[in-house]
């Protein structure tokens, strides 16, 4: 027989015994960090059991708002939506929704493996990703079924004014793009995000030279009956494709399959082919969540997430 893959060996190939073997340190804050020590948090209590299986141990700690140093020797650290700065580090983030999760070595979602990997709905049976995708759109955003509206959703995020590396324009110039089109378009701001006064400055500018502009409203609801989002990478881009909005996107994200990219096809060429456009996001989604993410829930997730770790480089 030959060596046994470092992807195989446990705690006894490496010499590990009880006092030794690495501890797993998954940083969480708030209440999922309170929820995942009492067990309650379904997804830490399948990563606890898995990992422990594997002899390692497993500590839930605090997120610290500072730079995460880095773990004691031998030990391991999974960070909640934290950029990894060792190679003994990976971040956790939710799918979007749960029970679907990612453990990747970047913190950013257009780098992560589902972002490089090629889409082929030809591999997805649709009458079984229809039927997935109608228990999620219930479940997820529940309410009367989506209408085909008049009006363009741009819900935008922060920094409006700026371009950043990942983007193809400025929040402030794709609502700008969206306005031209000449339908109405409704921009609505992020709960999370700080505005600066030159933030709101521009906006209502645009609202001067565009009549059809509103700023503000009920995201969730606009999306429900928009005609179509265009977004950075919004997550509330990734909800407008469980509703089979037609979807253009200014910024590089890890869903971005299906939608209309304006790297690729300028933005009057995407915003034009929205308009028409009339998806079944249903394959990609159940390709997306159920094939590429970890399905917390699903029998296989602990394998799964050792697979993910794994690819990340640790030796469990």
């Amino acid at each position: 027989m030959g060596p046994v893959p470092l992807s195989q060996r446990g705690c006894a190939d490496y010499g590990w015994g009880m006092d030794t073997a690495p501890t797993l340190r998954v940083h969480l804050h708030g209440q999922m960090l309170a929820s995942a020590r009492a067990g309650s948090f379904p997804a830490m209590a399948v990563l606890a059991d898995t990992v422990r299986a594997q002899g390692w141990r497993v500590a839930f700690e605090p997120a610290s708002a500072a730079p995460d140093p880095e773990p004691p020797p031998g030990d391991y650290a999974l960070l909640y939506m934290r950029r990894p700065l060792h190679p003994r580090c990976l971040t956790l983030r939710r799918a979007y929704h749960y029970p679907f999760w990612w453990i990747e070595p970047v913190a950013e979602r257009w780098r992560f493996a589902v972002a490089r990997a090629a889409f082929d709905p030809e591999t997805v049976d649709p009458a079984r990703a229809a039927a997935f995708v109608q228990r999620l759109r219930q479940r997820v955003l529940p309410g009367p079924p989506p209408q085909r509206g008049d009006h363009v959703l741009v819900p935008l995020q922060g920094q409006i004014r700026r371009t950043r590396s990942f983007q193809t324009a400025s929040p402030v110039e794709m609502l700008e793009a969206a306005c031209r089109s000449g339908r109405p378009v409704v921009a609505t701001l992020h709960p999370s995000e700080p505005y600066a006064e030159a933030d709101r400055r521009a906006l209502a500018q645009l609202q001067r030279h565009y009549p059809k502009l509103t700023i503000g409203g009920d995201t969730m609801a606009l999306l429900r009956d928009c005609a179509f989002v265009v977004a950075q990478n919004s997550a509330v881009a990734f909800d407008g494709l469980i509703l089979d909005k037609p979807v253009v996107l200014f910024a590089q994200i890890d869903f971005h399959h299906p939608c209309l990219n304006v790297a690729e096809l300028g933005a009057q060429t995407a915003i034009a082919a929205a308009a028409t456009a009339r998806p079944d996001h249903a394959p990609y989604l159940w390709w997306f969540l159920k094939h590429r993410a970890i399905d917390a829930q699903a029998p296989d997730a602990g394998a799964r997430m050792l697979a993910a770790m794994r690819r990340g480089g640790w030796p469990i």
